[in-house]
């Protein structure tokens, strides 16, 4: 029996879903927030404007500048691999999907960095006075594309063929 082969449509359809409510989202709070303003909104959360020059959790973001060119290549490389990865193996439709919420997060972040030169992140959780990184819906789908990836790497896989 043929297995079920990766929908590209319906990916696509996700990607795009994901990169333009992102790009609003970030939007929505630059132009309602001044750069550093906070407001809580709950006991654990906050809405805040921050700029992030580096990557995850703001990785070399105290660099001198040199980070933006690179960061960019590296989403660049990063989308072309993802790209091959999931014509190669269209079938496996879980780490597919993974690939594609990483793909659209990766999307969302790399249109900052070009227009910008920054993420813009607002997203602020808290609890007992430590303060999680802030952070966006672009990178909220890469994280939900990293876990379906962890989950698929516990599946069993057929035996290759001798």
């Amino acid at each position: 029996m043929k297995r079920q082969a990766f929908n590209w449509p319906l990916a696509l359809a996700l990607a795009v879903v994901v990169v333009v409510l992102d790009q609003w989202s970030k939007h929505a709070i630059t132009a309602s927030f001044r750069y550093g303003e906070v407001r809580p909104v709950t006991s654990f959360f906050n809405l805040v404007l921050v700029h992030n020059t580096g990557a995850a959790f703001s990785f070399l973001s105290g660099a001198s500048g040199w980070q933006r060119e690179f960061f960019i290549g590296v989403t660049a490389l990063a989308l072309a691999m993802i790209l091959w990865m999931v014509r190669r193996h269209r079938e496996e439709l879980l780490f597919c999907w993974g690939l594609a919420c990483v793909a659209a997060g990766a999307v969302g972040n790399l249109i900052d960095r070009v227009s910008h030169g920054y993420v813009v992140d607002f997203l602020d959780f808290h609890a007992g006075g430590w303060h999680f990184w802030a952070f966006n819906l672009a990178d909220s789908s890469i994280t939900l594309g990293a876990g379906l990836l962890i989950v698929d790497s516990f599946r069993p896989r057929p035996a290759p063929p001798s």
